[in-house]
């Protein structure tokens, strides 16, 4: 979990985002970093209740 309140860091990375209520929000996605660099980017994630499964079976299968 990460707070990027001003979000500098999703700007930078282009992290996908939407308008809600006036507001700019990130969409969900899971990064897998290794060692500072991302290794993995789960995205879409769909369906939201099976990504803890999918992010742990990558990993499983990636040590």
């Amino acid at each position: 979990m990460l707070s990027d309140e001003e979000g500098t860091w999703s700007r930078a990375l282009g992290l996908p985002t939407f308008e809600a209520g006036g507001e700019t929000l990130l969409r969900r996605v899971t990064l897998i970093l290794r060692d500072g660099v991302i290794e993995h980017v789960f995205y879409p994630v769909f369906p939201p209740d099976r990504n803890a499964a999918d992010v742990l079976a990558w990993l499983a299968a990636h040590p």
